[in-house]
């Protein structure tokens, strides 16, 4: 299948807007990794997290976060398979994307790789009404454990025109399949964002670096949603799709036993390996 000048090895499906809780959120992302490395159809979906959501990166360690805030506040936290920083992930203010495809069908080089995974979230931020680009170089780091605050990277981060962060992207690549995820941010949560480490740094620091499409572009989330999801299946030649009952059923296991464990979430150890 050829879509602009690329030319896929398959069809590519779109999953619109769905609201899971953080684990399944993860697990419907690795499924459809092994969908796709299975000769099935590659997958883009735009999500949200409900309950809202504190995603660990994959070496983060547990005793930066504030548990008892979390669980006081009804916050699920779970753990990325990719690295960076914690993320709050709220329902409203956060709206997620993941693009899944076989290995061979993507660049080996990791620069490369983003440059073409990313070409849609340039797209979308376009019909959105706002300028967004790359981070031009690497700025120093506010936080650490919070994603949104460590330092900037030129491949990944992607900055409104006034130089604030937007959008933060990651890859898990896998032998057999690529998983790009990425976090846009609608509306700013700023206390309720910092509230989740547990040495939280100035809200103020988080304004300056952190920016959101409600502040830059004064539309509505679904209009936003609207916007990422037609750039996606532009740029992949997509259709509309669904996940197979089988693979809800999967997932729900896999988040079940894997991304809802304390043996993941604490630990990092994978029980299903």
């Amino acid at each position: 299948m050829t879509t602009g000048d690329r030319d896929w090895g398959g069809e590519w499906r779109l999953i619109r807007e769905e609201a899971h809780p953080g684990p399944l959120n993860m697990a419907f992302d690795e499924i459809a990794a092994e969908t796709a490395a299975e000769g099935g159809p590659r997958t883009l979906r735009v999500y949200r997290w409900d309950p809202s959501t504190l995603s660990l990166g994959y070496h983060q360690d547990p005793a930066t976060i504030d548990w008892d805030f979390c669980d006081r506040e009804g916050i699920t936290v779970t753990r990325r398979p990719t690295g960076g920083g914690a993320i709050y992930h709220d329902v409203f203010g956060d709206i997620s994307y993941s693009i899944i495809a076989p290995a061979a069908e993507l660049p080996g080089d990791l620069m490369e790789s983003y440059a073409l995974l990313c070409e849609p979230l340039f797209d979308a931020f376009e019909r959105m009404g706002l300028t967004a680009a790359y981070a031009e170089s690497e700025q120093p780091a506010i936080h650490e454990p919070a994603c949104y605050l460590r330092e900037l990277h030129p491949a990944h981060d992607v900055l409104a025109a006034d130089g604030r962060k937007i959008s933060g992207n990651a890859q898990y690549r896998q032998r057999d399949s690529i998983i790009q995820h990425g976090s846009v941010t609608y509306a700013r949560e700023t206390e309720r964002h910092l509230a989740t480490f547990a040495d939280p740094p100035d809200a103020g620091a988080f304004r300056e670096r952190v920016t959101s499409v409600r502040e830059q572009a004064g539309i509505a989330r679904e209009d936003a949603v609207t916007a990422l999801e037609t750039a996606l299946a532009r740029w992949a030649g997509a259709q509309a799709g669904e996940w197979t009952d089988e693979e809800r059923d999967r997932a729900r296991e896999r988040a079940r036993r894997k991304y809802a464990s304390d043996d993941w979430t604490r630990e990092r150890t994978d029980p299903t390996a």
